[in-house]
């Protein structure tokens, strides 16, 4: 009868604080996330539910804890929980810290975009441009739309002295997102060689 009591206070402090959310009571659902893990300590949906909380209160230290605890409790849950963990260390300037993160959502979801991207920044900051070359390519393959991949991929060219690369990229850019291409041919210098 034990469990059964504690199972069901556990689910009504999980409902009140997401009642509380619905009602913009940050404070209050702060508080009964804090009071659930005190119960449950690994409770996933309370864990990110909490990690979110406090990374828009801006409390990102404490944000970053919920969501290592988190992965380390349930590292396969959900590859978003990896992103999430990557965006924020990388926000906090820890990029060495969010390369792992970032790897992991990829392994767990190979077509989240956003960890391809995320990842590839780190790695331009990590001064591993071949590795994220190779993430960026991922990222355009599953977004070829989206020119903020393209962006990154002429910069990274650029800044390798690959310029026959980088006025490629620009060039396909012009095709879709021409203010981007022309934001780029005016950083770089380079002008864009479009091929049919």
């Amino acid at each position: 009868m034990r469990l059964s009591l504690d199972r069901l206070a556990g689910r009504w402090l999980g409902l009140r604080a997401s009642v509380l959310l619905m009602f913009g009571r940050q404070a209050a659902a702060h508080e009964t996330f804090c009071r659930l893990l005190s119960r449950s300590p690994r409770d996933a949906h309370a864990l990110a539910s909490r990690a979110h909380l406090r990374a828009g209160l801006g409390r990102r230290d404490e944000a970053i804890a919920d969501l290592r605890a988190l992965t380390q409790c349930h590292p396969r849950r959900s590859a978003a929980d990896w992103f999430n963990l990557g965006y924020l260390l990388d926000e906090a300037g820890r990029p060495a810290e969010a390369e792992p993160a970032f790897s992991r959502a990829v392994e767990l979801d190979a077509r989240l975009d956003r960890a391809w991207y995320g990842l590839a920044l780190v790695l331009i900051r990590l001064g591993r441009t071949d590795d994220a070359i190779a993430a960026l390519r991922r990222n355009t393959e599953l977004q070829p739309m989206s020119p903020y991949g393209w962006v990154q991929l002429a910069r990274v060219h650029a800044g390798r002295d690959e310029a026959d690369e980088a006025r490629r990229i620009i060039g396909h850019l012009k095709r879709f997102e021409p203010r981007f291409a022309a934001q780029l041919e005016r950083e770089t210098g380079l002008g864009a060689t479009i091929r049919a």
